[in-house]
């Protein structure tokens, strides 16, 4: 039953990247509505369930922030170290001084957060039916906004369009296997917390750091920060309807 309700993911995920690649003319409103949907994620599904699954504070501190201010510092690192490294090889911009193996690897990232998000799945589904179909329900309405978030990223950092196909259908697939892989064994709850609260922070860094300043750069008009608000409360409203 988990891996047949995580194809709805894996549909959802694909309709998400169809559309963020059929919008290119409007590329400014893709990337304001990207950059919403990425903090609605961060701010609204994944800290929330990090820091109830993470464990206690260090240090007065809870884990899931501290990781989660360590996956933002890790994404800022792993940008900065590429860029000097492709500098340093006299080669050119792409995208705008944007670096090609960060597109991929946040899209990497992406495809591991969707097949933890099949994890998490088959895992509801061996407490119970109904929390089995709550958890589904919010997977596979966000699923639309990782599909969405990883075509965008993978074809903003200047990857070619058959990689970014490439990563959109990985993102797709994972769930699926990450449903069936839950037959097999189980993810202790504070690792996956704790994973959860790490990516939270790596996504967070891609959203303020990139997604959005490209947003307005050409295009600072108010749809396009309404698209940005649209996208955080369309996480709010799935979110809701999960609870």
């Amino acid at each position: 039953m988990a891996v047949f309700v995580a194809l709805g993911a894996f549909v959802m995920t694909l309709v998400g990247g169809w559309t963020a690649q059929r919008v290119t003319d409007r590329r400014h409103l893709v990337l304001g509505l990207a950059g919403g949907l990425m903090l609605g994620v961060v701010g609204l599904d994944l800290l929330p369930e990090a820091l109830e699954a993470a464990g206690g504070p260090v240090f007065g501190v809870p884990a899931a922030l501290l990781l989660f201010v360590a996956g933002f510092l890790a994404a800022h690192l792993v940008e900065r170290l590429l860029a000097g490294r492709h500098a340093g090889h006299g080669a050119d911009e792409h995208a705008g001084g944007r670096v090609p193996q960060v597109g991929l690897t946040a899209a990497g990232a992406m495809v591991g957060h969707s097949a933890m998000d099949g994890v998490a799945i088959g895992a509801a589904f061996q407490v119970g039916g109904g929390m089995g179909v709550a958890v589904a329900l919010a997977v596979v309405a966000h699923d639309f906004a990782d599909g969405f978030n990883t075509y965008t990223l993978t074809s903003l950092y200047g990857n070619a369009r058959r990689k970014a196909l490439a990563m959109l259908f990985a993102d797709a697939v994972a769930p699926v296997a990450g449903a069936a892989s839950t037959l097999l064994f189980t993810i202790p709850e504070q690792l996956l917390g704790g994973y959860l609260g790490f990516f939270g922070g790596a996504l967070l860094y891609l959203a303020a750091a990139e997604i959005l300043p490209e947003a307005h750069h050409d295009h600072p008009a108010r749809s396009t920060l309404l698209c940005t608000v649209a996208g955080a409360a369309f996480i709010w409203l799935v979110v809701g309807i999960a609870e």
